[in-house]
């Protein structure tokens, strides 16, 4: 594949290498953070802004739906004009609207502003991982530093709840977003002066019916799981939401089956490695976001937990996020994916099954103890998640490869995010135990799809999916 000078400089020094990778860390961990942290918030944004648990829902699926939906064509702009350019488009994006956030003077405008806020979130996530695989020539280096990479991001999301009741029971809820200026700031000073500029050598076209359809698919398939339960499942408007999902689904499957540059070639997903990577990562998103919200609101509501109080149960979350996520990032490196896989699932499948009979009067050290093997499985599953996707794709596709994950990522939380908020939407604090014991098996069986995924990890090589390279001649 031809390259330009700008794809493949002289490799930068080690302490250079590094310091880019911490840039890109620190972008990652605001991206991240703000996935979860807006979770523990949630009921007093509802009583500041006068809106109830659906609307909830949608002041954080309406970032995780726009995060998801562009991350392919971020990745592929960043691919175009320059990664780092329009990484810091990006933070400027970002931090915009996080401030639109911060003054939202209703719910409307709260979701809008999260809307842009995942605009800006999009051209962050996939192009920082692109930085980070072109500064690192060196395959293990590379390793290495892609570990580092997925535990800072699963970091973010695992202390987010901690963070958040922090600064709701200081600050209020508007300080959740005002948190981002300085770390924007510092991001795009550090960015300027540390980060060099890469393309592709080979560029493609913007798909841009594509990104419509892929946009439609998400957000109405999303909007179908929130709101199905409130409108009926059977109602005249369901039925008509998901003939629209359908329609747009096999539409866009079929437009880039026929399109030479599609926005998502479907010929990456013949190999087992890269689809179950793929497969995995929404899996884990959907039982962190479950989770989470589930927490929340029964510490909340059922048990009259303060914000701060309820973010600090999550702590051992947190901490098993931290304790295991570089750990899993060594294992992948000295043994492949599957081992820390086959933890991550068994620790999901545990943890979930700790909460499967919830009730008001469950013991704490009970919570704690299945939040902590909630965090340390979602610690073990970043690593060898990301290292399998972005080893199934070549470097010069590395922007694309990291916006494929990150895209089952988000996907997945907002999965999780609808999934869980449905089994408790119209429930009274009473009976909120009770209800969302449906969603504590949600959790226990994307354990079990890990363990699936991890059988398929371990049978291919661990920098290449099967199939990635006659996709790569065929183009």
């Amino acid at each position: 594949m031809p390259t330009t000078p700008l794809d493949r400089p002289p490799a930068p020094s080690r302490r250079r290498r590094w310091t880019v990778l911490a840039v890109c860390c620190l972008s990652m961990f605001l991206v991240g953070l703000d996935t979860t942290i807006v979770n523990v918030g949630l009921p007093a944004v509802g009583r500041g802004l006068d809106v109830g648990t659906r609307g909830l829902e949608w002041t954080v699926d309406a970032y995780t739906i726009v995060l998801a939906g562009l991350l392919v064509s971020s990745g592929a702009l960043a691919d175009r004009f320059g990664r780092r350019r329009v990484f810091q488009w990006g933070l400027t994006v970002f931090g915009a609207a996080s401030l639109a956030c911060a003054l939202a003077p209703s719910a409307g405008a709260l979701v809008a502003a999260r809307a842009v806020q995942g605009i800006g979130a999009s051209m962050l996530s996939p192009v920082a991982l692109a930085i980070v695989v072109n500064v690192m020539p060196d395959p293990r280096e590379r390793a290495r530093a892609i570990g580092v990479w997925a535990s800072v991001f699963g970091l973010s999301m695992a202390v987010g709840p901690v963070t958040g009741g922090a600064l709701v029971a200081g600050l209020g809820w508007r300080s959740l977003f005002w948190i981002n200026a300085p770390v924007i700031v510092a991001a795009l000073v550090l960015s300027a002066l540390f980060v060099p500029e890469s393309r592709a050598g080979q560029v493609r076209r913007l798909d841009v019916p594509g990104q419509l359809l892929l946009t439609v698919t998400i957000g109405v398939w999303v909007g179908v799981l929130i709101e199905g339960p409130r409108v009926g499942w059977t109602s005249p408007a369901a039925l008509a939401a998901c003939a629209v999902a359908v329609a747009a689904t096999a539409g866009f499957v079929r437009l880039e089956l026929r399109r030479d540059e599609p926005l998502v070639d479907p010929r990456l997903f013949r190999g087992p490695v890269f689809t179950g990577a793929v497969l995995g990562a929404v899996a884990v998103f959907v039982a962190l976001n479950a989770a989470l919200l589930l927490n929340t609101l029964y510490l909340q509501h059922t048990r009259g937990f303060s914000p701060l109080a309820a973010g600090t149960a999550t702590l051992p979350m947190a901490v098993g996020a931290t304790a295991c996520a570089p750990w899993s990032g060594r294992l992948v490196g000295r043994t492949g994916p599957r081992l820390p896989l086959c933890l991550a699932g068994g620790l999901l499948t545990a943890g979930g099954l700790c909460l499967a009979g919830l009730d008001r009067d469950t013991g704490l050290w009970v919570l704690l103890f299945a939040y902590l093997l909630i965090g340390a499985g979602f610690g073990f599953a970043n690593a060898p998640i990301t290292h399998t996707a972005v080893g199934g794709l070549p470097p010069a596709r590395a922007g694309v490869a990291g916006a494929i994950t990150s895209t089952a990522r988000q996907v997945g939380a907002a999965l999780g995010i609808a999934l869980a908020g449905g089994l408790v939407a119209d429930t009274d604090p009473a009976g909120l135990a009770r209800a969302s014991r449906p969603g504590w098996l949600l959790v226990a069986g994307c354990g079990l799809v890990v363990l699936l995924v991890a059988r398929t990890a371990g049978r291919a090589p661990r920098t290449r999916a099967p199939g990635t390279a006659s996709v790569a001649r065929a183009r």
